[in-house]
């Protein structure tokens, strides 16, 4: 397994890599529009998965 292709990013790791605030991604999680998955009281999110949501939005949007 490479662990370039399955990092695990938190809240505030993804905050940083995507350049939003904190509020916002949570608020996207909770709403079930951002894919990550919430384990215990933290959410964690796999950089595969945003990179392949970042990129299916900006299609959206073209």
């Amino acid at each position: 397994m490479n662990a370039k292709h399955d990092e695990i990013l938190t809240m505030d790791e993804l905050a940083a890599y995507l350049k939003i605030s904190k509020s916002t991604l949570y608020k996207l999680a909770v709403d079930g529009k951002l894919p990550g998955q919430k384990i215990g009281k933290r959410w964690r999110f796999h950089k595969d998965a945003i990179d392949a949501w970042v990129t299916h939005g900006l299609e959206k949007s073209k």
